[in-house]
């Protein structure tokens, strides 16, 4: 049973002991085996579902049989990422772990482009290199299904209170994650967090100070200064970039949605919609660039974002999909990429368009102006 006076209960991840429950109810949730049969047999799960869901549960409880404990979980995860990088990748790079420390934790604020595989990538490059896999910051707005709590607080995802109301439960919310991250941290646990609430719809990734503030919530409750308390959460801004973003045409429609009606108004499975494409889709090469671990030079979150920014930014890998949109001659360009760039373009409305090549551009000219 969980611990009564466990002060972080509501949002942390499930522990070694909670596995087996959390299984168990996973496989008893009737939404998330329907859920399974929508995206693995679309044609099927209207039709004869119900004759389907007692072998899908059959199916689950015995390839799940022997998964007892987190890094249990984390195995199976970390053969599916390696089938999907297989399949929707034609390479998958990193650079900067050499300057980080395999027995250290960090806290690696990254740029926010992918719901799922943004920390998943990251996950990836640390186990591959012999790091210890990281807690994932996430969004309650993403878990208004029961299975999809269980789901992520089995891969070491923590809640953020997104949808708190009120200053008092505001206030307690940002506290109790403040403490949270430095728990883990303290506890040689590096965490995984956006550096903006939601992903940079418009490639334009730019640090949420008001996140940096929340990291020295705790900070404050200790009477420690924000330059040496960030020096002790050991800050590392990650960028990871990749050369085709297969949601890309989704947000670009959004953000037209919104400048010519004034607003958008998500249907009730795009986010859930938004992570399948992101996990299915063509991405083509991918890179994950670590920063250099920022020390107790910030006296400000306003400093420390400009940083944050700036490292995310020197270290974005450009692709010929960024310079054919910012319409630059690179020598990486090959008539092939023109060829799919202009594919994927001509294929959208004119408003649309605009924003998507916008979007690929954006970190050209940012890189250019550092």
């Amino acid at each position: 049973m969980p611990q009564t006076n466990d002060p972080f209960l509501e949002i942390r991840p499930y522990r070694d002991d909670e596995v087996p429950g959390a299984i168990e109810r996973l496989v008893n949730d009737e939404e998330f085996i329907s859920a399974i049969l929508k995206y693995r047999f679309p044609k099927l799960s209207g039709v004869v579902g119900w004759l389907i869901k007692p072998l899908v549960k059959h199916y689950l409880l015995t390839k799940w049989n022997k998964v007892k404990t987190v890094s249990d979980v984390q195995m199976n995860v970390a053969s599916y990422m390696q089938s999907m990088i297989k399949n929707t990748s034609e390479g998958f790079t990193t650079s900067g772990l050499d300057k980080l420390d395999p027995n250290q934790s960090y806290l690696f604020v990254s740029n926010h482009r992918d719901i799922a595989m943004d920390p998943a990538m990251v996950n990836w490059c640390l186990y591959v290199n012999g790091f210890d896999t990281l807690r994932i910051a996430i969004g309650d707005n993403l878990l208004k299904k029961p299975c999809a709590t269980e789901l992520m607080k089995l891969n070491k995802s923590f809640i953020v209170k997104r949808s708190a109301k009120g200053p008092r439960e505001m206030m307690k919310a940002l506290g109790q994650l403040s403490a949270y991250i430095k728990h883990s941290i303290d506890e040689n646990q590096s965490v995984w967090i956006a550096q903006k609430e939601g992903r940079a719809k418009d490639g334009n990734d730019k640090t949420e100070p008001a996140i940096l503030k929340m990291f020295h919530f705790e900070g404050r409750r200790q009477k420690i200064a924000f330059a040496d308390y960030i020096a002790s959460l050991r800050i590392v801004p990650i960028t990871i970039s990749y050369e085709n973003d297969p949601c890309d045409a989704a947000k670009a429609n959004e953000l037209y949605r919104k400048q010519e009606d004034g607003g958008y108004e998500k249907g009730e499975f795009e986010d859930i919609e938004s992570i399948v494409q992101g996990i299915v889709g063509q991405k083509r090469r991918i890179h994950v660039a670590f920063g250099d671990v920022i020390g107790n030079d910030f006296e400000t979150p306003d400093a420390l974002a400009a940083e944050i920014d700036r490292q995310i930014y020197q270290n974005y890998h450009l692709f010929p999909s960024n310079y054919i949109a910012a319409g630059k001659d690179h020598a990486s360009i090959t008539d092939s990429d023109r060829q799919l760039f202009d594919s994927k373009i001509s294929a959208l409305p004119d408003g649309v368009a605009q924003i998507v090549r916008s979007m690929y551009a954006m970190p050209t000219d940012k890189k250019a102006g550092i």
